[in-house]
């Protein structure tokens, strides 16, 4: 069968799926192998629940069967018929949105500022941002869709690259360069390198990049490059101003005389919003409504968000954490919100040789801060051994703290949860 077969199929299916339990009636079942799991071993589940075709790449569970396709390489086929897609659909603009910190918020804002515009906007829903999520999500733009907003999420480099191969944007924006994924970008100039090969496939595609005029990163790599550029200076495409009052969550903004308050808590969610305005108006979005979106823009998955529990206000930022997002969101707590003030804080994963000097650097920056108390979860924290105050308190893992906590209360005005994602520190706010 070849991609244009699969395809033609593919356009009367009732769409693509990778989970053998969320099959639909006439879709098409991916089996999709990773380090713990083969999916091929569902293919038959698949097709019990309603799949018109299972594709699979282990001949163990390739058993003669006519809604049985056997291939090389299942993810490559669903790559290259996302590409495949594209190219049908390449009149539709895609903007691709990557960085080290508030891909996902970015990409929610902008969607819902374009959405005040046009009435069909697809975007990456949930976290579907890497290898296998891009592909998924380029399969669900119905060719009725006028713009796309695409996360692409990435761990090392070349992976950006990749996936630009198969989206094929027309608009990009980098958030921020920051200490993510260092176990496989190896450093902050592997960081800075596999962002910026969106730069580089704009460049080469002569397609157009939105650019933060106050990151130096930003505005030196992105010269020779059609830009459009949003930032505190007058000469800037977009100018917009950012104000912060002390003990008011929330986020304001202005622009045109116009101010902008959004519920987005953080000064480090500034550039976030400023970017998705920019976006906005540079797609004709009337100013009103763009601030009517940004207005009405509750953060969800646990970015940001604000919860008010036995009167202390929550902040729960705890959706993931890297060295340079946890050092915001302590400078962020830290600095602007006066009060009495709680961090519960958990590792940070995926650092690999830097992992240790990371956590001993948080954990010196929070002994110096004015934040009154401090808990810090899980088996990297616990064994950063280093002299502190006795305002910080280690626990191994989470249930330790629950147990510590159980029946005690809090008397404080403030607290602040962040870890990553595999911590799901959300879990700690019934024992709060």
């Amino acid at each position: 069968m070849t991609i244009q077969n699969l395809y033609d199929l593919y356009t009367i299916s009732s769409g693509i799926e990778i989970n053998s339990k969320k099959v639909k009636n006439g879709s098409i079942f991916f089996s999709i192998r990773g380090k713990n799991f083969d999916g091929n071993q569902f293919a038959h589940e698949a097709i019990s629940n309603g799949a018109i075709m299972s594709i699979v790449d282990n001949r163990k569970y390739s058993f003669t069967h006519k809604k049985i396709l056997f291939v090389k390489d299942s993810l490559s086929i669903l790559q290259k018929l996302a590409l495949y897609h594209r190219i049908k659909l390449k009149n539709i603009p895609i903007i691709a949105i990557t960085g080290s910190n508030g891909k996902t918020t970015t990409k929610e804002l902008t969607t819902a500022i374009l959405s005040k515009k046009y009435e069909i906007v697809h975007s990456t829903k949930n976290n579907l941002n890497n290898h296998i999520g891009i592909p998924l999500t380029i399969l669900s733009m119905s060719k009725n869709t006028q713009i796309s907003v695409i996360e692409i999420g990435a761990s090392h480099e070349n992976e950006v690259d990749n996936m630009c191969s198969i989206i094929n944007p027309d608009y990009g924006y980098i958030t921020n360069f920051g200490k993510s994924h260092l176990e496989g970008f190896k450093n902050m100039k592997g960081v800075i390198r596999g962002k910026l090969e969106l730069y580089d496939f704009l460049r080469k595609n002569k397609k157009k990049v939105f650019v933060n005029g106050d990151d130096p990163i930003q505005l030196i790599n992105s010269i020779g490059i059609n830009r459009y550029i949003f930032s505190e200076k007058e000469n800037s495409d977009v100018r917009i101003k950012y104000l912060w009052k002390k003990t008011y969550l929330e986020s304001i903004l202005c622009m045109n005389d116009m101010k902008i308050v959004s519920p987005l808590v953080g000064t480090y969610n500034l550039y976030n919003i400023a970017s998705s305005i920019t976006i906005g108006k540079y797609f004709k979005v009337p100013l009103i409504k763009i601030k009517k979106a940004v207005e009405e823009f509750i953060p969800k998955n646990h970015r940001s968000q604000i919860l008010e529990k036995n009167h202390i206000k929550i902040i729960m930022d705890c959706y993931n954490a890297n060295p340079s997002s946890m050092r915001e969101s302590l400078t962020f707590f830290n600095n602007k919100l006066q009060g009495n003030k709680i961090a519960i804080l958990g590792d940070m994963l995926e650092l690999g040789v830097f992992s240790k000097n990371e956590h001993k650097e948080i954990i010196l920056f929070l002994d110096k801060s004015n934040i009154n108390k401090i808990f810090l979860i899980g088996e990297i924290f616990f064994n950063t051994n280093i002299k502190t105050s006795d305002k910080i308190v280690k626990f191994f893992n989470k249930n330790r703290f629950i147990q510590w906590i159980n029946n005690k209360s809090f008397q404080t005005d403030y607290i602040l949860i962040k870890g990553s994602r595999k911590n799901a520190l959300e879990s700690l706010i019934p024992f709060l």
